[in-house]
């Protein structure tokens, strides 16, 4: 069989691989990308966990249940009477599904129109700049390489005591797959997945118990927006219990036995199903042949300089599968940078101003430093905060839990940090994330025209805080 040949060559079709293809043959280079997804039902499609099973299709169902939530608890606000209201599980599915279908054929689609020739297969990365693709029905053929971009993502963390079976007890691409609502849901990790898949049940009406080990709630988010969304989750019913971790789970035909220990003792705790959502670790089964050259840390990750580049000369490494935080849009950058670097022009990814969302009701969204992380740097700085019931279309909206936080350095009045607890905040944070790509002051966003009412404006105020100059607060 004749070997096809092909100046980029990258492995993973998710959000970092098929970016990375994209570019590199919008940049006059002859691209191939290889993508090994497979779905329960046996289709093949790009696109990775985060279109397939991840990211898409939990905002579906997030979007699915809030509405099912405010007809319930907020349209008699608004005067409107919907009469009994229902919910028809299968339909949300099926449009769900719906809208996974049109985006993956949609990145079919793109790979095509810009000339990338795409693979659905296994592909192995061989020394000598080499690739061994094998096909849906185990056909192999050696593909040359001038360049490899390793892209291939990660995937759930099973724990040995908590087996995954698809059915009973499972990870979150299956919990995203219920026929039913669960009468008792139990969710191990108060992570941005458990409270989000938490969340889609509990509005549609699951009793919802989480397990985290970890004595504090959302670590990695700033500790002031933490506590004000653990108070707002619990009085929307969801059951956090920090501090509780599992010792094993086994399940039955009538559901799911947890034993967990606190610090009042041992427990367990009976519920239907439960989603084990304790993070994710890099996918790099049978991705390396023994002597590719290619070195992986104590953790699984791909070992990778600032740019992406591995220890292998002309191999790259994006995306879940290097270091950083396991983000779509990370991985998107990252691929775009190497696309660019590979074509010999200027690229570069600027990791401090990477926005995170929890996709919750209300929604938290962060850039930069935490206040705690900017305290421990001993730079001195000032705050500024302004709350969503002091914004009239946050009322309008009847949404008018959460705040806006911003941080920002003492002396050269720079953003350190915004953090958004509130409605949109995903929407909202972008705004901050292209004042700091441009080292903004938050005399610059106090500067900046913002429509009312909207939203932002909270951005604005906040600002406008940090300096004691609102208008809309009270200057303390």
């Amino acid at each position: 069989m004749s070997q096809q040949e092909f100046d980029v060559v990258v492995i993973g079709g998710g959000p970092a691989g098929y970016p990375a293809a994209i570019r590199a043959a919008q940049n006059g280079l002859r691209a191939a990308c290889i993508d090994e997804w497979q779905n329960h039902d046996g289709s093949r499609r790009f696109g990775g966990t985060c279109l397939n099973a991840g990211c898409i299709p939990s905002k579906a169902l997030l979007e699915s249940s809030e509405l099912y939530h405010r007809a319930a608890s907020e349209f008699e606000s608004h005067g409107i009477s919907v009469g009994k209201l229902g919910i028809d599980i299968a339909t949300m599915q099926s449009r769900k599904a719906g809208i996974v279908e049109q985006l993956t054929n949609g990145i079919a689609a793109l790979l095509k129109s810009n000339g990338v020739t795409a693979l659905q297969g296994h592909g192995r990365l061989l020394p000598g700049g080499r690739v061994e693709f094998t096909d849906a029905e185990g056909a192999k053929e050696t593909i040359s390489a001038k360049h490899v971009i390793l892209a291939s993502g990660s995937v759930p963390i099973e724990l040995p005591m908590a087996p995954f079976d698809g059915k009973n007890i499972v990870d979150s691409q299956d919990a995203l797959e219920f026929t039913a609502v669960p009468k008792r849901l139990g969710v191990i990790g108060a992570g941005v997945v458990g409270l989000e898949l938490g969340s889609v049940w509990q509005r549609l009406g699951a009793e919802v118990i989480i397990l985290e080990a970890l004595d504090d709630f959302l670590l990695m988010a700033d500790a002031q927006i933490a506590e004000e969304a653990g108070r707002q989750f619990k009085r929307q019913g969801l059951d956090i219990r920090l501090g509780a971790k599992m010792t094993g789970a086994k399940a039955s035909k009538t559901g799911v036995s947890v034993s967990y220990t606190a610090d009042t003792g041992k427990h367990t705790l009976e519920v239907d199903k439960l989603i084990v959502c304790v993070g994710r670790r890099a996918f790099t089964s049978e991705l390396l042949a023994d002597d590719s050259g290619v070195a992986v840390d104590e953790h699984g990750f791909i070992q990778v300089d600032e740019n992406c580049r591995s220890t292998v000369a002309q191999v790259w490494a994006v995306g879940d599968v290097v270091r950083g935080p396991m983000l779509a849009h990370k991985g998107t950058e990252e691929g775009i940078m190497v696309a660019d670097l590979i074509a010999g022009k200027a690229g570069e990814v600027n990791y401090g101003v990477i926005p995170s969302v929890i996709y919750t009701a209300p929604e938290i969204a962060w850039v930069g430093k935490t206040e705690a992380e900017v305290k421990a740097s001993g730079v001195a700085y000032k705050i500024g905060t302004f709350s969503f019931a002091a914004n009239g279309r946050a009322q309008a909206m009847e949404q008018t839990a959460g705040f806006v936080k911003v941080i920002a350095a003492e002396d050269d009045d720079e953003l350190l940090g915004v953090h958004i607890l509130g409605p949109v905040a995903g929407e909202l944070i972008a705004e901050a994330v292209l004042a700091m790509e441009f080292s903004a002051s938050t005399e610059d966003l106090q500067r900046t025209i913002h429509a009312h009412p909207t939203l932002a404006e909270a951005i604005h105020e906040a600002a406008l805080v940090a300096d004691k100059r609102a208008i809309h607060a009270i200057n303390r």
